[in-house]
């Protein structure tokens, strides 16, 4: 396996803070120019920071069912939209970029977020084709496109079941309502928006369910191509909800969220298939 670390850079500039972790694994004998999924994990933390709880495992997970991973550390508070959009639209083009290099089916470079992270990855979806997201790093719509969206208990809304925290870290204290509007993704779903996957936890109390569910009924106003999944309890932040993910905080052991990485490996194998 191959690890290699890429500060995201902007006509010769390093753009903000981000930085990219990409682990590609090595060709097999037997089929040594096939092309994988390229998975970009995206963590969470209230656009205030990177969890690492969200990071490393996740990747390894992806790199565990055959596809390559990468970790976006992106740009978080002080840094207000749209740097870590553009970071994250870089970082698809530059991973298009080295398809071929890399062994990169340029059709499954999807997204994988968390929380805020999945704001991120979903804003992504939402604002590919939209000049905020790719005249900034001088690249076309086509190369910052994401082929898919995974969505782990993400941050959605910034109307009446918002996280607070997420927008004031985003944007700043002091916003206009225009604003805050403009960043709610459940009011910016097209038709243009690549399919995606999409898992809660019906207890969550820090970001609520209601967030998945206003973005689920605009996906299906749209016909976007979705698959959700709710599960009965569990907290925020669960990542794995695994024993490798809670280390010794329990709260973050749930075994039964776990399923959800098993059910985004089919979901990710029936995706290429419907794209052959």
């Amino acid at each position: 396996m191959k690890c290699e670390k890429i500060n995201m850079v902007v006509n010769g500039q390093k753009a903000g803070e981000a930085a990219l972790t990409v682990h590609l694994l090595d060709p097999v004998s037997v089929s040594p120019d096939k092309k994988r999924p390229m998975v970009i994990v995206v963590p969470g933390g209230g656009y205030e920071r990177c969890s690492d709880r969200e990071s490393e495992p996740v990747a390894m997970k992806f790199l565990a069912m055959g596809c390559h991973a990468c970790i976006l550390d992106y740009s978080v508070s002080p840094n207000r939209f749209p740097v870590a959009l553009r970071e994250l639209a870089l970082a698809i083009a530059t991973i298009r970029d080295h398809a071929q290099e890399w062994h990169v089916d340029v059709e499954s470079v999807l997204v994988c977020g968390f929380s805020a992270g999945g704001h991120l990855a979903c804003s992504m979806g939402a604002f590919w084709n939209r000049p905020v997201s790719y005249e900034g790093i001088g690249r076309s719509a086509e190369d910052v496109r994401p082929s898919g969206l995974i969505l782990c208990y993400p941050v959605i809304t910034s109307g009446e079941d918002c996280h607070p925290g997420s927008f004031e870290a985003l944007l700043g204290e002091e916003t206009w309502p225009e604003i805050r509007k403009a960043v709610s993704l459940e009011q910016h779903v097209t038709e243009q928006m690549p399919p995606v996957f999409l898992w809660h936890t019906v207890t969550d109390d820090t970001v609520p369910v209601e967030n998945s569910l206003l973005l689920a009924f605009a996906l299906q106003k749209n016909h976007v191509n979705f698959e959700m999944h709710l599960y009965p309890s569990g907290c925020h932040g669960l990542s794995l909800a695994s024993e490798e993910t809670a280390g010794d905080r329990k709260y973050y052991l749930e075994p039964g969220c776990q399923s959800w990485i098993s059910l985004v490996k089919s979901w990710i194998e029936n995706q290429r298939w419907k794209k052959r």
